[in-house]
């Protein structure tokens, strides 16, 4: 069975597995305001897993589309609010001192997304190296975090990776003419602009 948006095969496993965190994202909230902290730490860590299994899954299948990327970062942005709301509800008293990278990370993060839609008017669907790495660790530190508790040189390596990705993901932003997949990082892109 094929359903195709501009052209694309849109029903495939990755696209699946994406769909499944935006789905569940409802329940996960629910049980973080509700503070059923050992739901809401299975949900989470269900869909962090999943978060590297559809990436993954779409480059070794060939199925990388635009609106598998665009699908993927949905569900990533939703996963990655949760997981703070996590921090906020659940962790606060491990993550206060330390809140300086995380307002930092923050700041950076959303200022990528308004670079985005005030260039192009969507969602950044970008998956360079920087971000993808950046996403494996934070997702690692939520994990870590949730079941093993507060480590405070994972969470530095997690946020400071993070903010760096995402200064480079804005470099890129002003870089490109359109939002494609396929683009490694800034220095690919340079290199790429050169030939």
């Amino acid at each position: 069975m094929k359903i195709l948006y501009k052209g694309e095969n849109v029903l495939n496993i990755p696209n699946l597995i994406s769909f499944y965190r935006i789905l569940v994202a409802p329940l996960i909230l629910y049980f973080a305001v509700t503070g059923q902290e050992n739901l809401y730490v299975i949900f989470l860590c269900i869909s962090l897993v999943s978060d590297i299994l559809d990436g993954n899954l779409a480059r070794l299948m060939n199925l990388q589309s635009d609106f598998g990327a665009a699908l993927d970062n949905l569900g990533d942005i939703l996963t990655y609010i949760l997981a703070l709301l996590g921090l906020f509800v659940f962790k606060w008293a491990d993550i206060a001192p330390h809140a300086w990278i995380l307002w930092t990370f923050l700041a950076v993060f959303v200022l990528s997304y308004i670079v985005s839609f005030l260039r192009f008017g969507k969602i950044p669907g970008l998956h360079l190296y920087s971000a993808v790495t950046a996403g494996y660790i934070q997702g690692i530190f939520f994990f870590v975090l949730f079941v093993f508790g507060f480590f405070p040189w994972l969470y530095y390596l997690a946020l400071g990776w993070g903010t760096i990705a995402y200064i480079e993901k804005i470099l890129v932003l002003f870089k490109l003419d359109d939002i494609r997949i396929g683009v490694k990082g800034i220095y690919w892109l340079m290199n790429e602009q050169k030939e």
